[in-house]
């Protein structure tokens, strides 16, 4: 699958030969350890496929400083980094990424304002009707899929960098209709506006954060971009929670405005960010790409030399593969239509969990009795409740994994769920009904901010090819927004009166569509957690089934496929950029 060979002298490779009797680890020329028995002994049945494809590795040179020793020591450390020595040794990379996810804050802010602003008095004289307050919902999302498309070719062109540059420009000129809107034409116009450059700063920030920060704390760094949206829609209720007894118009002006006290210094700060290495390396801008990586560690004992031998070594493997990059239509070939599928799914269970239902907590609390004046404090609550899900989401992610982790947030919302529904058939008392219901949507909002929530952004970050990561988690998203849509149509209808009136009982429709999302995770969702990329492409490639990746993990861990010395190991938390070439 690689091709010829002819660029690597015998005395330079080490071929990994998986074989339908298992992994086998052959050295050629210069061997010192054997291949593990362990794996050696393992079943025929482990791939669903035939393993007859070579991974080639530079073999491991006697100078410490060949482009072999180096890519083995980097390689090595990944099995050595601690979370604390990352923090320690890579601050820099981490407030660069929080920095860019700062931007997710924003997005989600805005996002909050229009659902608020329809309670607002000031905006009730408006009259606006349901078609249009379906259109003010939808049209940031539909231009959002526009941005996502565009994204991922203007991305690989320009760079991260100045691609986020681009996003917060425009929305800094899109956020104008809005301010100084007479009628609701103008909003309608400014939302769509903006959804151009969320569909860019709502997965660029995170595909960012996946390529500068090392392996080990890349579960813990990612999970936050779902923190941040819960952050962006705590600080929206807050500020229209303090304007709403404000008549004026500028109590829905002076929110869409504050936008600009957001947007404007990120602009700025994020135009001293370094650029992604991993981009620089794939245009060949070696010196650019060393000079970044200088840039994201505070330690001057890094060898930054192993990092891009790593990197150029990965870059041109995955040429070899054929992985391509340039077009979405590679996603859809070989072992990254797998890929794309898990990605794609995953995030579309967000959306197909019931997670729609939380943001009607206050409606059936209001119909039980709750003072309609109370509902933003019960949103702030809510949302809170959601960050301390999501801090413990940090530990969860750590120890049970993304699988497991994923797996029960499902089941979570598939019980509360069905409680939910089975409770308005059974229960009389309307107001008794409508505050379970709530109850039960705030524990839901709890549950999902500590497992579907955060899990799903660290596993499209982490399941996509390296070359296609991009193009992968933009069309994941623009398939979220498919099902987002969907859901703000399907809803209110749910719940209206005049509609289809189901009420409590709409539980049961997403309990429905969250037992679907329960069976495809059990049966596709592979375990990620403590898996290299290198690992990753093996295990796809081979087009290993899902319940066998844990277990091969811990095989390949034992083979000899990367053979270093414990004294010849040099620690760099680097090895993470390796997923991303």
């Amino acid at each position: 699958m690689f091709g010829s060979n002819a660029n690597l002298s015998k005395d330079e490779v080490v071929l990994i030969s998986m074989t339908s009797k298992g992994v086998a680890s052959h050295r050629e020329s210069g061997v010192d350890e054997p291949p593990s028995e362990d794996l050696a002994r393992q079943p025929s049945n482990v791939y669903s496929s035939a393993l007859d494809s070579p991974i080639w590795l530079p073999r491991r040179s006697t100078s410490s400083g060949g482009v072999g020793a180096r890519i083995h020591r980097g390689l090595a450390s990944e099995k050595e980094m601690t979370m604390l020595s990352c923090c320690r040794h890579f601050p820099k990379a981490i407030m660069w990424s929080f920095l860019l996810f700062l931007t997710v804050v924003m997005e989600a802010y805005d996002k909050s304002l229009i659902s608020g602003f329809l309670a607002f008095p000031s905006f009730r004289h408006y009259e606006i009707s349901p078609l249009w307050q379906m259109g003010l919902q939808n049209a940031a999302v539909g231009c959002e899929i526009i941005g996502l498309l565009a994204h991922g070719y203007i991305s690989y062109a320009i760079g991260y960098r100045k691609m986020m540059i681009v996003a917060l420009a425009w929305m800094c000129l899109a956020v104008f209709p809005a301010v100084f809107a007479h009628n609701i034409a103008l909003l309608l116009a400014s939302q769509a506006l903006c959804g151009l450059s969320w569909g860019v700063i709502q997965t660029l920030a995170a595909t960012y954060a996946a390529e500068v920060v090392p392996s080990v704390i890349r579960a813990a760094i990612l999970s936050n971009v779902n923190m941040c949206w819960l952050i962006g829609q705590l600080m929206g209720t807050g500020i229209l929670q303090a304007l709403i007894k404000n008549t004026s118009d500028w109590s829905y002006r002076l929110p869409f405005a504050l936008q600009w006290a957001w947007a404007v210094p990120l602009l700025f700060l994020i135009y001293f960010a370094p650029e992604s290495p991993w981009w620089l390396i794939r245009h060949e801008r070696l010196a650019e790409a060393r000079h970044s990586l200088q840039r994201l560690t505070s330690n001057k004992h890094i060898d930054i030399e192993d990092t891009i031998a790593i990197m150029q070594h990965v870059d041109s493997t995955e040429k070899k593969l054929g992985y391509g990059g340039s077009s979405f239509l590679d996603l859809f070939r070989g072992c990254n239509r797998r890929r794309t599928e898990v990605c794609c799914m995953t995030w579309s269970c967000q959306a197909l969990c019931g997670a729609t239902l939380t943001g009607y907590a206050p409606y059936f609390l209001e119909q039980a009795g709750f003072e309609s004046s109370k509902s933003f404090t019960l949103a702030t609550g809510m949302y809170g409740l959601g960050i301390l899900g999501g801090m413990i989401s940090w530990i969860l992610l750590s120890t049970i994994g993304r699988r497991k982790l994923y797996l029960a947030g499902l089941v979570a919302a598939l019980l509360i769920l069905t409680t939910g529904g089975t409770l308005s058939i059974v229960l009389a008392d309307h107001s008794s009904l409508n505050w379970a219901l709530g109850s039960l949507i705030i524990l839901m909002t709890f549950t999902y901010n500590m497992s579907i929530g955060p899990a799903c952004y660290v596993i499209v970050a982490e399941i996509p090819s390296t070359r296609l990561r991009i193009k992968t988690i933009a069309l994941a998203r623009i398939v979220y927004n498919i099902f987002t849509i969907i859901n703000n149509f399907i809803a209110p209808q749910l719940l209206n009166p005049s509609a289809w009136d189901l009420g409590g009982k709409s539980c049961l429709v997403y309990a429905a569509t969250s037992f679907v999302c329960l069976i495809w995770c059990y049966f596709r969702l592979p375990e990620t957690k403590k898996l290299s990329y290198l690992e990753l492409d093996i295990l796809f490639d081979k087009g290993a089934p899902t319940a066998k990746f844990k277990e091969l993990q811990d095989r390949l861990a034992n083979s000899a496929y990367i053979s270093v010395s414990k004294a010849e190991r040099v620690r760099n938390a680097w090895h993470g950029w390796l997923a991303y070439s």
